[in-house]
């Protein structure tokens, strides 16, 4: 079978590799669409490990069916997530499954961006969706980040009315506007350096934008007319957004920092500033299985559509091209590929 081998961002060979089979307790998926996310293409996080088949959102059918599996058939319909966890261990228990050591170790076989994917016993178990049949497969592949998306907002605690403010305008910035707008925000407010997704920012809900370039907390304190939004949410490694993000909020608001800067680089915290405001600070990462069931919900009932943000779908052949649109911002927003075409 073809796979996309990823060697860092501006290498990404099509290759071929042998098709693996579902062993027992184990289903095969024909991948029939792949989102290209942020993350595969922070190449600082991604060559590490290269060469390697990335690609983690997918979407596809069911080709095999190993001894033993039952509730799947050859045919379905489904979604599959790379990273599951074991729901037994503490932070499983205390709510925080995305840092279960399982989840950190679990994944298919060999990448999305491949035409077929051998999906694990732990995977099928707890980490393969029904795909409704009112979805399409490119609605799909929006279901785990979307998920990453819900999973923050619910602990973020976001209230009825409360400002918003998003740092960065890419697929995740856009997600969570998205997002934000089903909660019934009050103001959304985006950033971003790039015109179009400015515009962007604004046609999926947004409600006033800022060029990043400008003095991004005064502008929000005029806007919201407080002193900052109630919620931030940094979508965005770009160090200054970290900075800008901690002078935005208000007091007894939360900065959430949904995205992360290179290992190597560190944000200066004021926290004396933090301390006298009741500033919450707080992270999210990766999505758990009740997260991902609620996005498919999400999507499937059309309370979020997901569809209008898809700008390019190319075929695996074009993957390269696919990783350069990614990274290189500009008009895409969401590139999918599809490993049959």
């Amino acid at each position: 079978m073809r796979v996309a081998m990823y060697y860092r961002n501006s290498d990404v060979r099509v290759q071929e590799m042998p098709r693996p089979r579902a062993e027992a307790d184990e289903i095969l998926v024909k991948v029939k669409a792949s989102g290209i996310c942020g993350s595969d293409v922070m190449e600082w996080y991604r060559v590490k490990r290269a060469p390697i088949v990335l690609g983690h959102e997918i979407a596809g059918d069911i080709a095999e069916v190993g001894e033993g599996v039952e509730g799947w058939k050859v045919g379905d319909r489904v979604v599959v997530t790379h990273h599951v966890p074991d729901n037994t261990c503490k932070y499983c228990q205390s709510g925080h499954h995305s840092v279960c050591d399982t989840l950190r170790k679990t994944n298919f076989f060999p990448g999305g961006f491949s035409e077929y994917v051998r999906v694990p016993k732990i995977n099928v178990e707890t980490g393969t969706l029904k795909l409704p049949d009112e979805m399409t497969y490119d609605e799909g592949t929006f279901v785990e980040p979307l998920g990453c998306v819900v999973r923050g907002m619910r602990m973020a605690n976001l209230g009825w009315g409360q400002s918003v403010l998003v740092l960065g305008a890419g697929i995740a910035g856009v997600l969570n506007i998205k997002m934000a707008k089903t909660l019934h925000a009050g103001k959304i407010i985006a950033t971003d350096t790039n015109p179009v997704r400015l515009k962007k920012a604004l046609d999926f809900g947004a409600d006033e934008v800022i060029d990043a370039r400008e003095d991004v907390p005064e502008k929000v304190r005029l806007m919201t007319g407080s002193n900052g939004a109630d919620l931030v949410i940094v979508c965005t490694g770009a160090l200054p957004a970290f900075d800008q993000a901690i002078k935005s909020v208000d007091r007894g608001g939360t900065v959430m920092f949904f995205a992360c800067p290179k290992p190597e680089e560190h944000v200066p915290l004021p926290v004396n500033d933090l301390w006298r405001n009741e500033v919450k600070i707080m992270t999210s990462y990766a999505a758990a299985p009740g997260d991902l069931k609620q996005a498919m919900s999400l999507i499937a009932s059309k309370k979020i559509i997901v569809d209008d943000m898809v700008t390019h779908r190319l075929p695996l052949a074009d993957t390269q091209k696919g990783f350069e649109l990614v990274a290189a911002g500009g008009e895409s927003l969401k590139v999918i590929i599809d490993p049959q075409a």
